[in-house]
């Protein structure tokens, strides 16, 4: 196709010399440069060197007629629009030729006053197909950008599963580095504060372990992993006698990542105070842990258990200053609310957040 500002170019057929000469002159007052071909053979031959915005022929020629060159032209590459001149007495012609591609059809008149109708058609045409051309071209690149990004964002989700794949397996060396340690010390004391800071760890290094080995990277099942929480923090808390069970019951919801580290790192710390203080005789227990979806797009995080019951002149979490630090510290991370239910018999606590 002719680049923008140039004339369009015109391929026109007919077998008649002075019709072919006064469409010619008369289309080139309108803007186009024509070329003429006087036999069906001629204007074939043309039509498949290119070069060619719109192709207007007659019916009737010697040899083959115009409907046998529009079939011929059909398997033309980038075929321009076609415009097929017929006489005004035969419309089965016209209506045969728009069936088998025709893009339009003009009735011929022996006084040639058909040419400005051909001229109009042509500057349609031409413009039609132009639209069409550059919709293709629009469309390619979208396609072509969607495979792009497409491709982009399964090479990003490939690098973030294997970023969490390397820092789980981090947190989880730095895990048994504490736990080697924790054993190497005689002061109880000290190892309880090693062991509780391997539980930590091991809140945060579960997310990634769900992360690289789930489908999703960008979030987390808050179900399963808070089941596995659970597991690892009822493992954890038993001590001789003492074996506190932990139970959840959570929807089954998503959330983001750096959401779902704060929600495990404040169950890690709810639930190892429950361990230490809810059943202070190293009896056993239970605590509950539920988490469901509220009305306004809010979640609601429970953590409970049926021991002795909060001291009523605290209002903050009971344990080490550490644990209360990062409960706080997570509830503002979450823009969540901690509240005390000093209306259940033994001690719960309700986490309101956005979910």
């Amino acid at each position: 196709m002719n680049d923008a500002g140039s004339m369009p170019r015109i391929l026109y057929v007919d077998d008649d010399p002075g019709i072919a000469r006064l469409v010619q002159r008369q289309l080139a007052r309108h803007g186009f440069a024509v070329t003429v071909a006087n036999d069906p053979d001629r204007g074939e031959a043309l039509a498949r060197e290119g070069g060619f915005d719109c192709i207007a022929l007659d019916h009737y020629m010697p040899g083959r007629d115009g409907l046998e060159l529009l079939q011929a032209l059909q398997d033309l590459p980038g075929r321009p629009p076609v415009i097929f001149v017929t006489g005004a007495e035969e419309p089965r012609i016209a209506i045969s030729a728009l069936k088998n591609g025709a893009a339009d059809y003009v009735l011929k008149d022996v006084q040639g006053t058909f040419i400005e109708l051909l001229a109009a058609s042509i500057g349609q045409e031409i413009a039609r197909a132009r639209l069409a051309r550059e919709h293709e071209a629009a469309e390619r690149e979208v396609r072509e950008s969607r495979d792009r990004l497409a491709k982009l964002a399964a090479q990003q989700k490939i690098l973030l599963r294997e970023v969490n794949h390397r820092v789980a397996n981090s947190l989880q060396l730095i895990t048994s580095l504490i736990e080697i340690q924790a054993r190497r010390l005689a002061d109880p004391a000290a190892r309880q504060v090693l062991r509780q800071a391997a539980e930590r760890v091991e809140a945060v290094m579960l997310v990634h372990r769900r992360l690289y080995s789930g489908d999703d990277v960008q979030s987390v099942e808050m179900a399963s992993y808070l089941a596995g929480l659970a597991e690892e923090l009822s493992r954890t808390v038993r001590d001789g006698e003492h074996a506190l069970r932990v139970e959840v019951e959570a929807e089954s919801l998503r959330v983001a990542t750096d959401k779902a580290v704060p929600i495990g790192l404040m169950v890690n710390e709810l639930v190892t105070n429950a361990a230490k203080y809810a059943y202070p005789d190293g009896g056993s227990g239970i605590v509950r842990v539920r988490l469901c979806r509220m009305d306004g797009n809010r979640l609601q995080l429970v953590v409970e258990d049926d021991g002795v019951g909060y001291p009523p002149d605290d209002a903050a979490p009971a344990g080490s200053g550490i644990g209360s630090l990062i409960i706080g510290a997570m509830i503002r991370s979450l823009g969540a609310t901690l509240e005390l239910d000093r209306s259940h018999m033994g001690t719960r606590f309700v986490v309101h957040m956005g979910a």
